[in-house]
């Protein structure tokens, strides 16, 4: 215990502790939601919440070098991914027309969470031993196989934003590698493509409605529009200091879907208003600033790549979640890191945050060569 708990002291606070306050501010909301739902999303965010921690605490003691050197172990967890993604495909199980689940009794893993941490790591392993040679496209292009791999099973679901946030986590783990414009502009050319091809061919005729509706919502009020607009009353009738905590009348009244999970920012801006997103935001920021921090003070490639990928992860998810809640971004179902409900996303999270930990307590401040 007394290992543990020195351990623990040598955590980077700042992070944690922004972490914690955000998990707290997705609580309160969930608990203000308990009264218009009658599914039990505290008492089991909670539970979350609890498993998320250990998990946590477990992964910031796994040395991270682990990671670095141990090859065949990311190629393992990577592996796993892959089949969790094409179980869910071979499966019947569908929420909302996406098929991102397996149900094992009353428990709901969504894989794709996993796959997200999984990416990060692999590219993280896979870059760091071949930054000198970044130039060379073969190594792109094998990147692009490993990350081709996923995102195809993940937009079969179909899962548009969580797909997009894996794109994000590979370009940003790419670029910061080093990587010639040449090589980058070649890649901007290939997104275009598959994001071309996804619209064609993956793309359902209710998701191409949501991103070409998002312009004018108006259009379709009653149709495709209807999520963003009330979203966009919740967020703006918030107003400075929001309503106050069981208030939020597109909440308790039924108008504001997915409340919980999708447009969890919404709901807590209608009763908390604008000092309340400030709050929100400033959390957010706090954990990417602490993250990027960790990152440059990291003392080999694979943690620097890490901390870039899961700041990535962050930032991307985070931003489309809120800008599709305040209705300048289209509706792709993603949930705010933290705070909506969902124990795949949170305990994934959470599992990142510790390896983030464990770099931290770790790594030294001196140069690699060769690395």
């Amino acid at each position: 215990m007394y290992f543990i708990l020195h351990h623990i002291r040598r955590y980077d606070w700042l992070l944690t502790g922004a972490v914690f306050l955000l998990m707290i501010l997705g609580l309160i909301t969930l608990f203000s939601l308990s009264g218009v739902s009658p599914f039990p999303f505290l008492l089991r965010q909670l539970i979350w919440a609890g498993i998320g921690v250990v998990f946590l605490i477990l992964a910031s003691m796994v040395d991270f070098r682990f990671f670095r050197t141990q090859s065949f172990a990311v190629l393992i967890f990577y592996i796993l991914v892959v089949f969790l993604l094409l179980a869910v495909l071979l499966g019947n199980f569908a929420v909302r027309g996406v098929a991102a689940w397996l149900k094992f009794g009353n428990v709901f893993l969504q894989p794709v969470e996993l796959a997200k941490l999984s990416l990060i790591v692999f590219l993280a392993k896979f870059f760091s031993k071949r930054h000198i040679e970044i130039y060379r496209m073969k190594h792109l292009a094998v990147s692009g196989l490993y990350f081709a791999i996923p995102i195809l099973l993940v937009l079969a679901q179909p899962d548009l934003g969580s797909a997009i946030v894996l794109a994000g986590i590979w370009i940003a783990i790419i670029v910061f590698s080093g990587m010639k414009l040449r090589h980058f502009l070649a890649l901007m050319l290939i997104v275009s493509l598959l994001a071309g091809g996804a619209w064609s061919f993956t793309l359902k005729p209710y998701q191409k409605a949501r991103i070409t509706t998002f312009l004018n919502p108006y259009s379709d009020p009653q149709g495709a529009g209807y999520q963003m607009i009330q979203s966009m009353i919740a967020v703006g009738s918030g107003q400075l200091w929001g309503k106050g905590l069981g208030y939020g009348s597109q909440t308790h009244l039924h108008f504001l879907p997915a409340a919980e999970t999708d447009f969890i920012f919404a709901a807590f801006a209608e009763e908390w208003g604008f000092v309340g997103i400030l709050v929100m935001l400033s959390l957010i920021f706090l954990i990417l600033g602490r993250i990027i921090r960790i990152g440059i003070t990291a003392s080999d490639n694979f943690s620097r790549l890490y901390t870039i990928g899961f700041a990535a992860l962050i930032f991307i998810q985070s931003f489309i979640h809120i800008g599709m809640n305040m209705g300048v971004m289209p509706i792709t179902g993603l949930p705010l890191p933290f705070v909506s409900y969902g124990g795949s996303s949170l305990v994934t999270l959470l599992i990142g945050v510790g390896i983030l930990q464990n770099i931290k307590i770790n790594s030294r401040p001196v140069r690699e060569v060769g690395e």
